[in-house]
């Protein structure tokens, strides 16, 4: 009976291992298939198709001379020949011509709403939007905007239009499918498919950046044309690649659909966009940053300085403090400020949270509006340097600095306003760590370690201090001639 009663849990055993083979085996295949990606795309693109337009501008520009008319000798007999000739040639200076250029565009309103890239339509004179089924139309600009390099356009269709819609391109994981449609070096309506390749991508294009990464083929003529997810939503609009050869190489990007969207609200609204404005200047917290203001991570955006009269002057934000929350929600880069601020209302009360010497503070912030304070901005003057300058007298200092204090003569050598306090910068060893960091003659140092120094023996005197309590770097905080600050990390020799 011991041996009877065995059997059957042995033959359940064998049973249960080839089910979970099975299982397992099932499992693989649908792993497999899953990774070679969806069998067709026909069924979702086929409704889309007729809502991507192809967009087409011309420009007129005025003509150059091909051949340029050659050197007579006064008085020659041959200058009324020449001059008539080439009068006669086409693409002569003063004859306009017209140049022409393609992208991509989609429709996201049934009455006549397009979106498509700012720089397709740029200095455009006339603007078609050339649709599936051969309809071709003129269209307008609502608005455009080159921070984000995005336009509204508008068209009037006799009859209802194919429209698309948003999704959300903070769903999308690295890896999920998505196609883009668009019109490639004017081939018209072609559609690709890829995978996401990166979220939150900044290529330096804009103050805005968190691009899409897509392999989809993208290439010229593909700008302003929709991204879509596998449910047919637009989540991106296509706008830049990079390629040594102008053609697809797998690496294209579009901006998310959430940053569109803003933007695109606002132009249909006002015909302009309306940002928040925080009036800070801003850079990377890098590690040397971080040990210098003694933080235990580098991350948040440095404030280098505030604008006067500001919202963030008025609310008590100062040069040096780290912003690492902004609306509750986490800076853990500098380049992602921007657009938070931007994205909120005009006239918002906003809770920003800074480290502040080691310690976190809470600053409430009424937001102003960027485009006004851009409009207020204006280039302010240089003044000469005086030819007859007597030389300033110099000490030699730490970090490879030649230091001196800052006099009315050094003040005038280098044109440094008279509102600037500090110690200057008069000459820069070239193997020294400061010289990595591009710490330039005629730089004036205002802090060190958020500590003022007011001479060159001061600033001697917090290196060794910092030496003493074990520091790596020396955070100082520079200005220039003009008092732009910005906070660098120079290695202590």
């Amino acid at each position: 009976m011991a041996v009877l009663s065995a059997f059957p849990s042995l033959v359940a055993g064998k049973r249960a291992v080839a089910t979970l083979s099975a299982l397992a085996f099932s499992l693989a295949l649908g792993t497999s298939a899953m990774a070679k990606g969806p069998d067709s795309v026909a069924d979702v693109a086929a409704p889309l198709l007729d809502a991507v337009v192809n967009i087409s501008t011309s420009q007129n520009v005025a003509g150059t001379r091909g051949i340029p008319v050659p050197d007579l000798p006064e008085g020659s007999p041959f200058q009324d020949f020449f001059d008539e000739f080439f009068s006669e040639q086409p693409g002569q200076e003063g004859a306009p011509r017209k140049v022409q250029s393609l992208g991509s565009g989609f429709v996201i309103d049934a009455s006549g709403i397009l979106i498509t890239n700012n720089h397709v339509i740029e200095g455009a004179d006339e603007i078609a939007a050339n649709f599936n089924d051969g309809t071709k139309l003129i269209a307008e600009v609502v608005g455009r905007d080159e921070k984000t390099d995005i336009a509204v356009l508008k068209v009037t269709p006799t009859k209802p239009l194919t429209a698309v819609k948003f999704g959300s391109a903070e769903t999308l994981r690295v890896g999920d499918w998505v196609m883009a449609i668009g019109n490639p070096f004017g081939l018209g309506g072609t559609l690709t498919v890829g995978i996401v390749s990166a979220r939150n991508r900044d290529i330096n294009s804009g103050p805005y950046d968190n691009f899409i990464q897509t392999d989809a083929a993208i290439n010229r003529g593909n700008s302003g044309g929709p991204l879509f997810n596998m449910e047919g939503e637009v989540v991106g609009i296509n706008t830049a690649i990079i390629s040594p050869t102008g053609g697809s190489i797998g690496i294209g990007f579009a901006i998310p659909a959430e940053t569109a969207q803003n933007v695109i609200n606002q132009l249909r609204e006002f015909g302009e966009t309306r940002r928040g404005w925080l009036g800070v200047r801003i850079q990377e917290v890098t590690d040397e940053i971080a040990e210098g203001l003694a933080m235990t991570a580098a991350k948040g955006a440095l404030v280098a300085g505030v604008t006067e009269k500001g919202p963030a002057e008025e609310a008590g934000i100062l040069p040096g403090d780290v912003i690492v929350e902004f609306k509750g929600k986490p800076v853990d880069a500098m380049h992602e400020l921007p657009r938070m601020v931007a994205d909120e209302p005009i006239g918002e009360k906003v809770p920003v949270k800074v480290i502040r010497k080691g310690s976190e503070q809470e600053i409430t912030v009424t937001l102003g509006r960027l485009e006004d304070a851009e409009k207020e901005m204006t280039a302010l003057d240089t003044e000469e340097t005086p030819e007859d300058v007597p030389p300033v007298p110099t000490t030699a200092g730490p970090l490879g600095l030649t230091l001196t204090d800052l006099t009315p003569e050094a003040r005038a050598e280098y044109g440094i306003g008279a509102d600037i306090k500090g110690v200057v910068v008069t000459d820069v060893a070239a193997d020294s760590a400061a010289a990595e960091k591009r710490v330039r003659k005629g730089d004036v140092i205002v802090e060190i370690a958020q500590e003022p120094v007011a001479s060159p023996d001061e600033v001697k005197t917090r290196i060794e201090e910092l030496k003493k309590d074990g520091r790596k770097s020396a955070l100082l905080l520079l200005a220039n001639k003009d008092g732009d600050l910005r906070f660098v990390a120079v290695a202590i020799e």
